[in-house]
């Protein structure tokens, strides 16, 4: 090899050591910068060329700069990413959850059945005082608000969850464009270079927000050698080429409030995904609140059921001399099992007792509720309006609303008894609450308004207390409105759910936590920026710099001698 070509592959040497310094120098102004992926400059051998026979090197060359990433792994790390989040907003919500349940305050549900507990036992021991009837009426009225509280908490928690859904929608769509978007700009930057790696800092920034978009969603992403990528979600894509697939919201009413649902902007699918931080707050908006949002309303109904079965057959210390239905049918016409009403009647009879106030008679008829099916002659609502207002001094119609009005004539009153079919409790006559879930329960206006006509006895008069005994335990008695549970052993089951349904999910997030942990330490390995490994790269390189120099310098040496002899 001649001096000139010597030279030569010594100068090239000097740009290539100075092309890794500088690489290794970018690394290392980078290494804390989020989603930058480590650079390394690719160096192969030179082409040899031959003379004389012989065949002679012309050094090292430079091949480009390439990012050191693993596709593989990063399809491991984005399907961690959609499990981890997913758990993590679910965590949340259970924790959202717990907060609104407050089962350890002192205003908790469980206390304020308690309290409402006891007033009724209070009457229990002295039903002739009007101020423990009165407690009783108050402890209710707590009772419910608390119920209702704990609802508006839940539908308040959940349309928080929905707007959030809304906004991770919109970066979700953001994402997409984004990475649409860098797709024709690293092909273009990338078009003369032999690596499909040159494109360093629009690659970076396209992984950052592949990462991002694998937390919202699921994503499945296919690298294609032109530098484009293809990223999928399911069987939906979300990106082609440049072509896009974005989400959409849309309204729709759940459980007493509007919520928003995602699908996808172009097949109008419903987004169905399991995992995914989106996937997590739907999970959390719909089963975790949601789910308690039906335990909580069936827990109601229960309530609501049971406290007035039990008092529509008693009866208070004065009686009614107008009383109207708590609850509309849209159809007075069909039997009353057929319709609708939001509890359950059966085949049975109650009594109506007609007390004239001027004598102290009392005339007691009973009511028939034909509900088996047989003849063709099951009761209407009409056809209890009919019964009722054959009654002497007694006046029966239903309304526009479609509920039952019943009217005595001056002096008298009547009372109620005896109820097999469930029909008072079912209809909202001689109850204790109104209401069908957690947003509606409360107390009957009527008692709010007299206290006497809580039905503490049966007949007895003012120191009866044989339906206030029964009301004290209906807590305790299998409900068929609750699975066959107690309304005690309901709520104690629903509270060892959510707090079984905690510590579950925290148990899931930890070990996904730890999983996507030691992939992003797998990551970290390859393409995270080490400063200690870059600063014996430099080092490096700066000692072949610095050979390269003294050769350029032996050579010129050599050149001096040569022209000076």
């Amino acid at each position: 090899m001649g001096l000139n070509a010597t030279l030569y592959t010594a100068g090239r040497s000097l740009e290539l050591f100075s092309a890794g310094i500088q690489v290794a120098g970018q690394n290392v102004a980078n290494a804390n910068t989020p989603g930058y992926v480590r650079e390394q400059l690719n160096i192969t051998a030179a082409a040899p060329y031959q003379s004389n026979g012989l065949l002679f090197g012309t050094g090292a060359q430079a091949a480009g700069i390439r990012q050191q990433i693993d596709l593989h792994l990063e399809s491991q790390v984005h399907l961690a990413n959609a499990d981890a989040r997913a758990s993590d907003f679910r965590v949340s919500g259970y924790s959202q959850l717990e907060l609104i349940v407050g089962e350890l305050g002192s205003n908790d549900l469980s206390s304020r059945l308690n309290q409402f507990l006891g007033s009724l036992n209070e009457v229990v021991g002295q039903p002739e005082l009007l101020s423990n009837r009165q407690q009783v009426v108050n402890t209710g009225e707590q009772l419910a608000s608390s119920i209702n509280t704990m609802r508006d908490q839940l539908d308040r928690a959940r349309e928080s969850v929905s707007a959030t859904v809304s906004g991770m929608v919109t970066e979700v769509n953001e994402l997409i464009q984004q990475i649409a978007a860098l797709n024709p700009q690293i092909v273009q930057m990338e078009s003369a270079g032999l690596l499909k790696s040159d494109a360093g800092g629009l690659r970076s920034e396209r992984l950052t927000a592949l990462n991002r978009l694998s937390e919202l969603v699921p994503i499945r992403v296919t690298n294609h050698d032109n530098g484009t990528v293809d990223v999928f979600s399911g069987n939906e894509f979300l990106v082609l080429n440049s072509t896009t697939n974005v989400l959409e919201v849309y309204r729709e009413p759940d459980r007493g409030i509007g919520v928003d649902q995602v699908r996808f902007a172009k097949s109008k699918q419903d987004y169905a995904a399991a995992t995914g931080e989106l996937a997590g707050a739907l999970e959390t908006r719909d089963v975790v609140l949601g789910g308690f949002v039906d335990t909580l309303d069936q827990y109601t109904r229960g309530l609501i059921y049971e406290m007035n079965r039990l008092h529509s057959s008693g009866e208070g210390t004065v009686g009614y001399t107008n009383i109207t239905s708590s609850y509309a049918l849209n159809d007075a016409t069909v039997s009353l099992d057929q319709a609708g009403l939001d509890f359950p009647v059966q085949h049975g009879s109650f009594e109506v007792k007609l007390y004239d106030s001027a004598t102290g008679s009392i005339v007691a008829t009973s009511i028939n509720i034909d509900l088996d099916g047989l003849g063709g002659n099951d009761t209407s609502l009409n056809d209890l309006q009919a019964q009722l207002g054959g009654i002497s001094h007694v006046q029966a119609s239903v309304d526009t609303f479609g509920k039952l009005n019943i009217t005595t004539d001056a002096g008298f009153e009547i009372r109620f008894g005896n109820d097999t079919s469930g029909v008072l409790a079912a209809l909202g006559i001689n109850t204790f609450f109104k209401g069908t879930d957690a947003n509606s329960v409360a107390v009957n206006e009527a008692l709010t308004g007299n206290p006497q006509l809580f039905a503490a006895g049966r007949g007895g008069g003012a120191g009866d207390n044989s339906n206030a005994i029964l009301l004290a335990r209906f807590s305790e008695q299998p409900s068929s409105l609750l699975g066959g549970l107690s309304l005690d052993d309901f709520y104690l089951q629903s509270i060892s759910q959510v707090a079984t349904g905690a510590a579950a999910e925290t148990a899931v997030a930890e070990g996904y936590a730890a999983f996507q942990a030691a992939l992003f330490g797998q990551r970290q390995q390859i393409s995270g920026v080490s400063l200690d490994e870059e600063a014996i790269r430099i080092l490096e390189l700066q000692h072949g710099y610095t050979a390269a120099a003294r050769i350029i310098s032996a050579i010129e040496e050599m050149f001096n001698t040569l022209v000076n002899m």
